[in-house]
């Protein structure tokens, strides 16, 4: 095959595709595809701090970078090193050595054994939540702020244990203030240093400080218990993995890896979950159906994590929920060595991204993209697709070590959800943009009715 120069659009000239990248990214890069095709060089900032961004569009290119050749395809972008220095250097952000050590520790904690036991966490706080919807003014609720609060509420149990209150509290207050603090700098392309009294920097430094003091005072508790210690919420867990080869976490590595738990364990969970409830109560059809099967399934009993392979549908619903609405909608790598990608050249130190927001309306893999149906994710439609067509979860060496656990918790409080209560969109179209993961960018609000509420 003849490599060729890697094609994209022109830009402004001194400014290239700049304001396009601040004002609709997701966007820019679906017109990127349309106009360009599966591989594209996007250009922006002004000469001297210009970037030059090479996209991957289809799932071969995909696979080929977060898989294939993933050792090639680094986490050493701006993005991550500013997320890195504000969410430690846990499993999101770490790499070789660093990274192999932690996954080889970490990964007795994701085995479907062990997170089929945090079914119980998920479903009480499910239920908790589900209590004060018929107290909701004019019956209504904004889907997208209840199921962050009952997913950031469930892993913090997981994770804490009965230190639940304090940490929800706390990441509550500071994670946003960090996040978008975090993702500002990663995406600017001259940034001032942390050190500098600006207002920015104290208040991203005050939210750290209150988020790592909180952290700090429950790991030392539970390493000043040792032994003793006989609960089973992660962070126990956390303090006492060890082995020969790679001797225990010490306290900075435990709140590197709790931070990133907090922060991926959350706030993903929450965007599938919420836009599944809210495409649901844009389509009743489906919803009665997913219903169907919830009731059936689950009756009135609490669910348990056995419960998930007998709800294909409702795992359907979520699947095409995070097809149209993927958490991590762009993936973030740098170039080792040039590389050759469907045909063009990919140059040494480039910024690559891969992008399951454009993957996922592939016209190639998908019919009508823009269309919510589940009926795409039946086992034998799935086995149509190329691997990497869908890939919420991202994929190769550095796939998220908690896809089970998330897919867990969604199908079981969505079945919850459904049992109990007939939802109807009262924000048919919910603008996106982009932060550390995807979020709405206006209201997500839904009328609930109790489903065995005559009226």
């Amino acid at each position: 095959m003849t490599i060729t120069d890697v094609p994209g659009p022109a830009g402004l000239p001194l400014l290239g595709s700049m304001f396009e990248l601040k004002r609709d990214s997701l966007g820019t890069f679906l017109n990127a595809h349309r106009e360009h095709g599966d591989i594209v060089r996007i250009t922006a900032g002004p000469p001297g701090l210009r970037t030059e961004l090479y996209a991957v569009f289809s799932a071969d290119g995909a696979q080929q970078i977060l898989a294939t050749e993933s050792a090639n395809f680094r986490k050493d972008n701006a993005f991550y090193q500013e997320v890195r220095e504000s969410f430690g250097n846990g499993l999101l952000t770490s790499q070789d050595d660093d990274y192999l050590r932690q996954r080889r520790l970490v990964q007795p904690l994701f085995t479907r054994r062990r997170v089929d036991g945090y079914a119980e966490a998920v479903t009480a706080e499910t239920a908790a939540m589900l209590s004060t919807w018929a107290e909701a003014p004019h019956a209504t609720v904004d889907v997208v702020n209840e199921t962050t609060r009952l997913t950031l509420r469930a892993v913090a149990r997981i994770l804490f244990g009965t230190d639940v209150e304090a940490a929800v509290d706390v990441v509550e207050r500071c994670f946003p203030v960090i996040g978008s603090y975090a993702l500002s700098r990663g995406f600017s392309p001259a940034n001032l240093p942390r050190s500098w009294p600006t207002p920015a920097n104290r208040r991203a430094a005050a939210a750290t400080q209150e988020l790592y003091a909180v952290c700090d005072r429950i790991i030392e508790q539970r390493r000043a218990e040792g032994e003793s210690a006989k609960g089973e919420d992660l962070l126990t867990l956390l303090s006492q993995a060890d082995s020969a080869e790679d001797r225990s976490l010490d306290a900075s590595e435990i709140r590197d890896q709790v931070l990133v738990f907090l922060l991926a364990g959350h706030e993903t969970t929450a965007t599938s979950l919420a836009f599944a409830l809210h495409l649901l109560a844009r389509h009743p059809e489906q919803q009665t159906r997913a219903r169907e099967e919830a009731v059936r399934v689950l009756a009135d009993r609490s669910p348990e994590a056995a419960d998930l392979d007998a709800l294909p549908y409702l795992t359907q619903v979520l699947k095409e929920a995070m097809r149209l609405y993927p958490a991590g909608p762009v993936i973030g790598r740098r170039a080792v060595a040039a590389a050759e990608v469907g045909g063009h050249t990919i140059p040494a130190g480039a910024d690559v991204i891969v992008a399951p927001w454009v993957t996922h309306r592939h016209p190639a893999y998908w019919d009508d993209p823009e269309r919510f149906d589940p009926e795409r994710f039946t086992p034998e439609r799935e086995k149509e697709r190329p691997r990497y067509a869908w890939f919420p979860f991202g994929g190769g060496p550095r796939a998220c070590i908690g896809q089970h656990f998330s897919m867990l918790e969604s199908v079981l409080a969505l079945g919850m959800v459904l049992r109990e209560y007939e939802l109807t969109a009262v924000d048919v179209e919910v603008p996106v943009d982009t932060g550390i993961t995807l979020r709405a960018a206006g209201p997500t609000r839904c009328v609930v009715r109790r489903v065995d509420d005559p009226a």
